[in-house]
């Protein structure tokens, strides 16, 4: 008989293996989103197909050879076992997906109505901290579409991003003051950087991001949809909580593609400056990513720390993310159990 009512979670997804077609499979469907890269299909075809697809496969191939475990994909591995550890813990079904990739969110929800006949209603879990068409929103789309594609009537509800919430930010501290904080020079949050086109796109007034004067910091209902808001307002609710003196907090953000301008400052810029500042000993953090995957473990803890030690930096030191902590699992679980959308969500959708 199944569920009448299931959760599925999503998070970004990998390649199938580090073989170069597999890559290259995945960037194709990764940046061709329209969310991601948002120009009009024949310009995405021709810089995606025509030119990134040439030479971009090979070096992501490399980067993931990296960092690939014997069970394969971190971020997928982690995810799965995320995904036990809250399915035990709740009081109905939870599935897992990927935006991009395998698991896919078709065959996902294919899955869901063959075990569950008579679902009722999903609740979509996004597995991103904060708000951004590129991530947030485009797991949102593609569920809605490809509901459209079937032929059952179900509710679907959408997690809100939980950026703020009092105990994601407490867990979150709790794992960077187990690092000993204090005795680095200073603590990085390093986010995953998004075009400054997407922050004035998502700001629904038109008239107040990256256009008023300190816009993050004037209260505004677009904060909702605000991704530099959000991440800033990360970094100062984490810091509440650890007590760190000003100058030793900072947020930059990383993984740029392209030469439109992007949020700033840059993660790598910063790496290589901060020794000559005299910040010798770093500790950073990825607060935009709940699993580790190849934009932490290659990006920020390979790629990041030789960059930093080069230029002069002594002690480096990046915090894992949740991954499948005991404490995550726990508090997903507790969300999905109490869940009450605050976003309107309840439309009836095709399944």
């Amino acid at each position: 008989m199944g569920s009448k009512k299931v959760a599925l979670m999503v998070n970004l997804g990998s390649p199938d293996s580090t073989a170069k077609k597999d890559v290259r499979k995945y960037l194709d469907e990764f940046l061709m989103d329209e969310r991601v890269i948002d120009l009009a299909y024949w310009k995405r075809v021709l810089l995606i197909r025509g030119i990134i697809l040439n030479f971009r496969p090979g070096k992501s191939a490399k980067a993931y050879r990296k960092i690939w475990w014997d069970e394969g994909s971190p971020l997928i591995v982690i995810s799965e076992r995320l995904q036990e550890k809250v399915a035990n813990r709740t009081e109905f079904p939870v599935y897992l997906a990927m935006r991009y990739g395998n698991p896919s969110i078709e065959d996902v929800l294919l899955k869901i109505k063959e075990e569950n006949p008579f679902v009722e209603e999903i609740l979509l879990i996004p597995l991103y901290p904060h708000y951004a068409m590129s991530s947030y929103e485009t797991v949102e789309v593609k569920v809605r579409e490809s509901l459209k594609l079937m032929s059952h009537q179900v509710g679907l509800k959408v997690m809100p991003p939980f950026y703020n919430s009092k105990e994601y930010i407490k867990l979150l501290a709790d794992k960077i003051a187990n690092h000993n904080p204090d005795q680095y020079d200073q603590v990085l949050f390093s986010y995953h950087g998004i075009p400054e086109r997407h922050v004035r796109k998502t700001d629904p007034s038109g008239g107040h991001c990256l256009k008023v004067d300190n816009c993050c910091e004037v209260p505004h209902p677009c904060q909702k949809f605000c991704y530099r808001h959000q991440t800033l307002k990360m970094t100062e609710l984490i810091n509440g909580e650890l007590q760190l003196a000003e100058d030793k907090v900072a947020s930059s953000f990383q993984s740029r593609l392209g030469n439109d301008p992007w949020l700033q400052p840059f993660t790598d810029k910063r790496l290589e400056a901060l020794p000559d500042e005299g910040v010798k000993k770093l500790l950073i953090v990825c607060p935009a990513f709940v699993s580790d995957c190849l934009e932490t473990l290659e990006e920020i803890e390979m790629e990041g720390q030789e960059e930093f030690l080069e230029n002069g930096g002594e002690a480096f030191k990046m915090v894992p993310c949740l991954n499948d902590d005991d404490e995550w699992a726990e508090l997903l679980a507790k969300w999905i159990n109490e869940f009450e959308p605050e976003i309107s969500l309840s439309e009836t959708n095709t399944f």
